[in-house]
């Protein structure tokens, strides 16, 4: 027989059997030892209801108690429900056939579903369905008050140097940096005073007028220098505390020389002198700078107490040195402005981060 008849003979063979089959194949199939089947109604019409059992345990494999089973009938949308018992196992009995979903929820556990469709007279184990545990999340939102703000640009304040040596605490490269605590102000002043740069300053002021005998009242040795060094290291706390704390505090000013940073260099320039002689009030308005203005006049009134007789100044000499001492400001505004923030190592880009 060729291989072409062989195929034609195999086909009308299998045309034969094909209806014998499926006629077969209609025979109903009972379930043996609890076992899962299908049956089909035993007459017509007749509806054979089945069943879904399973169980449910956590992922470690213990048997769960009291989950909730919940079984929804898609056909008919009907949603019914059953809690585990002891055994973590659940039966749903007289389902009708369809499609159906489990849904296996617990608390502190992700739900789980299983779907599948129900045929008459099935028994149909969904096994044992493992609850995974819910991952926990949380969404937190911080808002960072103004308190917080200040605090955390104060600190970045009292590690700023130039150089990485000079201190560069007065100044603040954000425009719109929170005014500074009563608190903040005297930590300022007193970190300015007993920083070691300051010491080191204070000497090399005093050996200057030693070697050109300034307030010569003091004498030479090592004794006129003592007096020099001390007095001059006066000069520098009493007129720091005045016009950094104890008068920004009572009129509540902002001791700090505020960065413009932008516009044109002649901008940048009269802001700098004018820095010399206005401040920033606590409540964020540019006013003129009192305390600035009456705590050196106030140093240079209580540098007569311990100046020697001859180099006492007088009151025309105390506002001589108030003047002199705002042209140094402007002169050490200009240097804030323009030279010190580039030798000023880790200033926060506040332009980016204000836009």
């Amino acid at each position: 027989m060729s291989i072409r008849c062989r195929i034609a003979f195999l086909c009308v063979a299998l045309l034969g059997w094909i209806p014998v089959a499926i006629a077969q194949s209609a025979v109903p199939v009972s379930p043996v030892d609890g076992g899962s089947g299908t049956r089909a109604p035993q007459s017509a019409g007749e509806d054979l209801p089945a069943n879904i059992l399973g169980a449910v345990a956590s992922a470690d494999g213990e048997e769960y108690e009291g989950a909730l089973v919940t079984l929804t009938l898609k056909d008919s949308g009907t949603v019914r429900t059953q809690t585990t018992d002891s055994s973590g196992a659940f039966n749903f009995v007289n389902v009708p056939a369809g499609d159906f979903e489990l849904a296996v929820s617990s608390k502190g556990f992700s739900t789980r579903t299983v779907s599948g469709v129900l045929r008459w007279g099935e028994s149909y184990d969904a096994h044992t369905i493992v609850l995974p545990m819910a991952t926990a999340t949380a969404e937190v939102n911080v808002t960072a008050t103004q308190a917080d703000i200040a605090q955390e640009e104060f600190h970045e304040e009292v590690h700023q140097r130039v150089l990485g040596v000079i201190p560069n605490f007065y100044v603040t490269y954000d425009p719109n940096a929170p005014p500074l605590t009563t608190r903040e102000k005297y930590m300022l002043a007193l970190r300015w005073s007993v920083d070691p740069f300051t010491w080191l300053s204070t000497g090399a002021v005093a050996g200057m007028e030693q070697a050109q005998n300034s307030l010569s009242g003091y004498g030479q040795g090592a004794q006129g220098y003592a007096k020099r060094y001390g007095a001059n290291y006066a000069d520098g706390f009493i007129g720091n505390l005045l016009g950094g704390a104890v008068l920004p505090a009572l009129f509540k000013q902002d001791p700090r020389y505020f960065y413009k940073g932008t516009g044109t260099t002649r901008s940048r320039i009269w802001h700098a002198i004018a820095w010399a002689v206005v401040c920033k009030g606590d409540n964020g308005r540019t006013q003129f700078a009192y305390s600035g203005f009456l705590g050196s006049l106030a140093a240079g009134g209580i540098s007569n107490l311990y100046y020697p007789a001859a180099s006492r100044n007088g009151v025309a000499l105390t506002l001589e040195g108030t003047g002199l001492g705002t042209l140094g400001s402007a002169a050490g505004n200009l240097f804030q402005e323009f030279v010190a923030k580039r030798f000023t190592p880790k200033v926060p880009d506040y332009a980016a981060t204000n836009k």
